[in-house]
């Protein structure tokens, strides 16, 4: 976890992502990112040096009408001592069922993201905290490039005005491997999704063909993302 939390609060550092007094809700799919930063955030807050609160949020889904069971992880974020919440919402029902979305993953992260800034207010939060890390950067950078044919990626820290919101990643120096080897090696506890399109997005492509040119070219990823950063891309 170490080697985590050097990547977590070198970037928090080098963006000032963090604030005195800052009440951070840390979005919680269930997958390993989104743990590791929780667990990470938490712990960083013995001695990062700068008082702040975290708490996760989780937004069920409910894909197929049914809630999702994610009663490990609230039993391992008591045993961490970090506040965790978990909230059902209907939009599975609204991408599947009612709308029938032909490309789901859109307006699911858009109902999303709105769902979670709204939670995020409602209980008192200033920043929310996102798990992306570095090879989610360069995905995005390229899934932009070549899918929509313009140079951009998320930023490190990004304010929403119309909600009074401020976005962080503090992941985002981490690389995907280093993270994955972190969760499993001190097993923590991963809810999978139970989207019926996991597995089948342009994301996952994306991360299969950065895969095949790291076998061609191995740091293929990193310099992209190198790359990114000395430009300055979406202030990174």
């Amino acid at each position: 976890m170490q080697h985590i939390l050097s990547y977590m609060r070198k970037a928090i550092i080098d963006y000032k992502m963090i604030q005195p007094g800052d009440r951070i809700a840390v979005g919680v799919s269930g997958g390993k990112d989104s743990v590791v930063l929780l667990t990470g955030l938490g712990r960083l807050q013995k001695f990062l040096g700068i008082p702040f609160e975290v708490a996760g949020i989780t937004l069920d889904p409910q894909f197929g009408g049914k809630p999702c069971d994610y009663g490990i992880l609230a039993e391992y974020f008591a045993k961490e001592e970090v506040v965790y919440h978990i909230k059902r919402t209907n939009i599975g029902e609204v991408v599947f069922d009612v709308r029938k979305e032909s490309n789901p993953c859109s307006l699911c992260a858009r109902m999303r993201r709105g769902a979670l800034h709204d939670v995020a207010k409602e209980l008192g939060f200033n920043k929310i905290a996102l798990g992306h890390h570095r090879d989610d950067a360069a995905e995005t950078f390229l899934m932009n490039l070549f899918h929509e044919g313009r140079i951009a990626c998320f930023s490190p820290v990004s304010y929403l005005s119309r909600k009074d919101l401020t976005m962080i990643r503090p992941l985002a120096y981490a690389p995907e491997r280093i993270i994955r080897n972190t969760a499993a090696r001190l097993q923590m506890p991963i809810v999978k999704s139970q989207c019926p399109v996991d597995g089948k997005t342009t994301r996952q492509k994306t991360k299969e063909f950065i895969a095949q040119q790291e076998k061609l070219s191995p740091g293929f990823g990193q310099r992209i993302f190198g790359a990114m950063k000395r430009a300055g891309i979406s202030g990174w």
